[in-house]
């Protein structure tokens, strides 16, 4: 994240035996490569019919560790599935938006002959079931009810990335302090709660316990309103490079399960092609080194699975996650590995299953329109930047 380097792993089966090559890739701002983190694909584990996790917690181990539990006050559970009974934003916002008749970018071919030279393989689920070096493959969140205590939150650097919080939200959030940390605390360590009474989500960036565990320590933070559309402001930055909120993007069980993923997904590339500037939907840029004009790759480019792509032999969990990518697209989201979709946990994903997926080639999208393009560095787009 940020200005920093940092090793991500690149994961690949081979015969069944994982085969790790590292790679330097630098992070943007406001959020980062997801690492280290393994996709479907490590653990070949296969659907079980268990919960998941806890109720309410996204971590994707089965049982009950003493997550959140039904508010006989308030008529709440905060189930994983109280989570898709929710909208995610307004049906109009960027991430809900059907762009699957939008009209594709002039410069698409080139950008995507550009993107092609970063992968040798395809879409990497970056999230299954079992664990990658004892860490849930994936990024957890958590689900409670409005009356959640809210705990402080420490905007601070540390060995991993610098201070952002005059561009984060102020504490205190409603982030249990029990809950869940991507990596377990290695890598990005992105900490996400969903209120669904109040319809707000709270996102942390390299966070860990602060305060004798009484406070959340994080390099940044973000709040959204789920029932607006309301971006951050102009070159600030959330938990992610992006700007975005991270949640609304992630493959979830629960919502595949249900036949339908409703919203664009999250996805990664690499700093060697992706452009130091930001479109809308983002609000952040990352330090990439992309700045030939012909081929420009701002977080917040959205690619859309071609609707010519044949899907009829897939999975039924795989034609939901296809088509969504036909329907809402993928966005550019962080710094990372090239074509990681992001998801949440559950030791329901059938790793098998998703790790075919990676026959989709990037050949096998389209980039959508891109609106204006800002850069920062230039004095005349610096001064659309918010304080």
């Amino acid at each position: 994240m940020k200005k920093t380097l940092k090793t991500s792993l690149l994961r690949t089966l081979v015969l069944g035996t994982l085969s790790i090559s590292a790679a330097l890739y630098g992070c943007g701002g406001g959020g980062s490569s997801s690492a280290p983190s393994a996709a479907a694909g490590t653990g070949g584990a296969t659907v079980n019919g268990s919960s998941g996790g806890t109720a309410g917690t996204s971590t994707g181990s089965p049982g009950n560790t003493g997550g959140e539990t039904a508010n006989g006050s308030t008529g709440c559970t905060p189930t994983l599935a109280a989570a898709e009974s929710i909208a995610l934003f307004p049906a109009d916002n960027p991430w809900n938006s059907d762009i699957s008749q939008a009209a594709v970018d002039a410069r698409s071919a080139a950008i995507m002959a550009l993107l092609a030279q970063s992968t040798s393989s395809g879409i990497f689920t970056d999230f299954g079931s079992g664990t990658y070096y004892g860490a849930p493959i994936g990024i957890p969140y958590r689900v409670v009810c409005g009356d959640q205590p809210k705990v402080p939150v420490v905007y601070r650097a540390n060995g991993y990335d610098g201070n952002y919080g005059s561009e984060s939200d102020p504490g205190p959030f409603p982030i249990p302090l029990d809950a869940p940390i991507e990596g377990n605390g290695v890598g990005d360590s992105h900490v996400i709660t969903v209120d669904v009474q109040n319809k707000k989500l709270y996102e942390l960036y390299n966070a860990s316990l602060e305060a004798g565990g009484t406070a959340w320590g994080a390099s940044s933070g973000a709040l959204f309103d789920l029932s607006s559309n309301a971006l951050r402001p102009m070159c600030h930055t959330s938990a992610d490079a992006a700007g975005l909120p991270i949640f609304a993007g992630l493959v979830r069980y629960e919502e595949v399960a249900g036949g339908t993923i409703d919203h664009a997904l999250r996805f990664t590339l690499p700093k060697s092609v992706v452009s130091p500037s930001f479109t809308a939907p983002a609000r952040h840029r990352v330090f990439g080194s992309n700045t030939d004009p012909a081929t420009p790759v701002p977080m917040g480019m959205r690619l859309r699975l071609k609707s010519a792509v044949d899907i009829s032999g897939y999975s039924k969990t795989n034609q939901v996650i296809l088509t969504a990518m036909k329907r809402h697209g993928i966005i550019l989201a962080d710094i990372g590995s090239s074509f990681y979709l992001s998801g949440a946990p559950d030791a329901r994903w059938n790793n098998d299953d998703l790790r075919r997926l990676r026959a989709i080639k990037p050949s096998d999208f389209e980039v959508v329109q891109m609106g204006t393009i800002v850069d920062p560095s230039l004095p005349a787009d610096r001064m659309l930047c918010a304080p």
